[in-house]
């Protein structure tokens, strides 16, 4: 784990134990929000479809790290199938709020715990889901991120970054004027090509390549899909 991706992480745990929880907890529950922040919360429903079709629909007998599970939706979802699923977020607030809504269906198939998604201990994983946990990081940190999850992983990494769009430059040249006190963690724009040409040079992946799956754009929200199969 290098400082570039510690400090980074650290901004992360910051902003959604004490600044944005409960913002989060009501973005992915029911109840109403804004205008935007239902667009958001659209764009993210059909993200993580297009993560969850890039999976077997029978997942028994299946482990799966959902590494920044956030309140656990993805979770949930994944055990509906059968698979046996480990949610890692670096915010407690978060994991709180997963843990009160897991079904009591599922208590044996989904555990919720609180930390860095790289650390060891977590054993190996048939698959690794990151759905927008790692949009806050450089290239570089999201190749190292890669490379530790992929020696923990068996079949796959399904994950997504802020793709580099014209549109996302812009907002993130507008959120930059904004009073601190209201500014989320600074996303990081990485292309696909770029993030390939950093995975040839890493020892454990440099015969892997990532692939693009799909790009999800709904108002604000824009993420894209990738996956690198191992």
């Amino acid at each position: 784990m290098n400082e570039s991706y510690a400090k980074t992480r650290d901004r992360i745990e910051t902003y959604f134990d004490k600044t944005a929880s409960k913002t989060w907890e009501v973005l992915t529950s029911d109840l109403p929000v804004s205008g935007i922040r239902s667009r958001v919360r659209l764009g993210r429903d059909i993200m993580r479809d297009v993560l969850l079709s890039s999976l077997p629909s029978n997942l028994n007998g299946i482990r799966i790290l959902d590494a920044g599970c956030g309140t656990g939706q993805m979770s949930i979802e994944l055990a509906k199938r059968g698979a046996n699923v480990l949610g890692i977020d670096i915010s407690k607030n978060l994991i709180d709020v997963a843990n009160d809504r897991k079904p009591s269906d599922l208590l044996q198939k989904v555990q919720f715990q609180s930390g860095d998604m790289l650390l060891d201990g977590y054993g190996r994983f048939d698959y690794v889901v990151a759905m927008d946990s790692l949009i806050h990081y450089g290239v570089e940190d999201i190749t190292v991120a890669l490379s530790q999850l992929a020696e923990k992983t068996t079949n796959a990494i399904i994950f997504t970054i802020a793709p580099k769009t014209i549109f996302l430059s812009g907002l993130l040249a507008l959120g930059k004027i904004l009073p601190k006190s209201d500014r989320s963690p600074r996303i990081a724009p990485v292309s696909c090509k770029s993030l390939n040409s950093h995975l040839k040079i890493t020892s454990n992946l440099k015969d892997a390549e990532a692939k693009v799956l799909k790009r999800i754009k709904v108002s604000f929200y824009i993420s894209e899909a990738l996956i690198i199969k191992l």
